[in-house]
């Protein structure tokens, strides 16, 4: 396979998801050993296998001679940036899964301050934007119709987790 812009773009973005799966992993960890507990464990594989499923479908299928759209890719930049802000917001409550416990504080500093689950309007803008930095809206539109159904799903269980949490 010849390796074009879109490939490091897309390997690029890999490695900064496995980079932030480490942390999420120590984070996790963590909480669960602080008496924190899992919500929704049966969902996270679906998730796992859809944004693996969208970076190797956007790997493979994309020409290495493909024109970058430099608007879209300015703004899958920011928001990565945005991405950055949810996790730092969240510190060390951050993870992938959903890790709650009723004496875990309910952060409302960062995005937290303007929007409920800023991260989620983050990977939703992702899923759709990345492709269409090559032009591919049909995976655009693909996989965004995939991650919304997931979405709905995580957001309920999400919900109900910090329910249980005070303030």
């Amino acid at each position: 396979m010849n390796f074009g812009l879109p490939q490091w773009i897309v390997l690029a973005v890999a490695l900064f998801r496995v980079a932030e799966l480490m942390l999420a992993q120590r984070n996790t960890k963590r909480l669960l050993a602080n008496g924190g507990s899992e919500f929704g464990r049966r969902h996270y594989p679906l998730f796992v296998l859809l944004h693996g499923g969208w970076l190797l479908v956007l790997f493979f299928d994309i020409p290495s001679s493909t024109e970058v759209n430099h608007f879209f890719l300015a703004f899958f930049g920011i928001l990565f940036c945005g991405r950055v802000w949810v996790i730092t917001a969240l510190g060390p409550y951050w993870t992938t899964r959903v890790i709650s416990s009723p004496e875990f504080p309910l952060i409302r500093k960062g995005p937290y301050r303007f929007v409920r689950h800023p991260n989620y309007w983050v990977v939703i803008a992702e899923i759709a934007v990345l492709p269409l930095c090559f032009g591919a809206w049909y995976w655009a539109v693909v996989f965004s119709l995939l991650n919304a159904v997931l979405l709905w799903w995580r957001i309920r269980i999400e919900n109900e987790a910090l329910s249980l949490r005070k303030g």
